[in-house]
């Protein structure tokens, strides 16, 4: 997925914020979180009893949402870090899901498994974009959506100054604040990543490069969440 020194060192960050991710994901987006899970999983247009694959599962948030809105579904969960997953296994609401440990570039399934393939905060980490959309749409069924939810780069606007003094300095203050000096660091990491991630419609092209078609996305927090959609043609 990415070179094994850097997937070492961002796998052991997720794996030590991992008891307060959920916690400092609400706070960060004054709970608008949750609705973007959901937004996604509507996004996904999953058929009754459908299989669906959530990767950079983390705890399972999207995974849990989706299970809450839709209790027939048969949901996958996978990350790469084991650490993200334990804590999400121990959590009060956790789901009858399956929780796999897999590289996003080396999926371990079948091919065309899925009825929909989500994932929240994937891309950004990891180097080869296309790649991993071409191994997620190996394991979608034709005419099954890929949905992402990720981060965006604020837009130029009057807001952007005060956007970017929350992502340099508000984000690591409250990572320091709940999760310590590992919190600080992983959230100066986070919002670095953020602005230097491709625009929502650069995301778009690579997505369709990559032959997805019908691709879609829609804009959140002032700009800095964007939630992308495709779907794998038909045969």
């Amino acid at each position: 997925m990415i070179s094994d020194e850097r997937a070492a060192r961002v796998q052991g960050m997720f794996d030590r914020i991992a008891r307060h991710y959920r916690l400092l994901n609400t706070l960060m987006t004054a709970g608008r979180d949750r609705r973007w899970r959901r937004h996604v999983v509507d996004r996904a247009a999953l058929p009754r009893e459908g299989r669906l694959l959530d990767l950079a599962t983390g705890t399972g948030d999207i995974a849990r949402e989706a299970l809450r809105l839709r209790p027939d579904l048969q949901v996958t969960g996978a990350d790469f870090s084991t650490g993200m997953m334990q804590a999400g296994r121990r959590m009060s609401d956790a789901a009858p899901m399956h929780w796999v440990a897999a590289d996003a570039m080396r999926l371990p399934f079948a091919d065309e498994r899925f009825d929909a393939v989500t994932s929240g905060y994937l891309v950004r980490n990891v180097l080869d974009i296309p790649g991993t959309l071409q191994e997620q749409m190996r394991v979608l069924r034709p005419g099954g959506r890929l949905v992402i939810l990720e981060s965006s780069p604020p837009a130029p606007s009057p807001l952007r100054p005060f956007i970017e003094l929350h992502l340099r300095l508000v984000i690591p203050l409250l990572g320091r604040l709940i999760a310590g000096p590992e919190g600080a660091s992983a959230y100066r990491y986070l919002p670095r990543t953020t602005q230097a991630f491709h625009t929502a419609q650069e995301l778009a092209a690579i997505m369709q490069d990559a032959g997805l078609t019908a691709v879609t996305w829609r804009r959140y927090m002032f700009g800095t969440m964007a939630i992308h959609e495709g779907v794998k043609p038909p045969r």
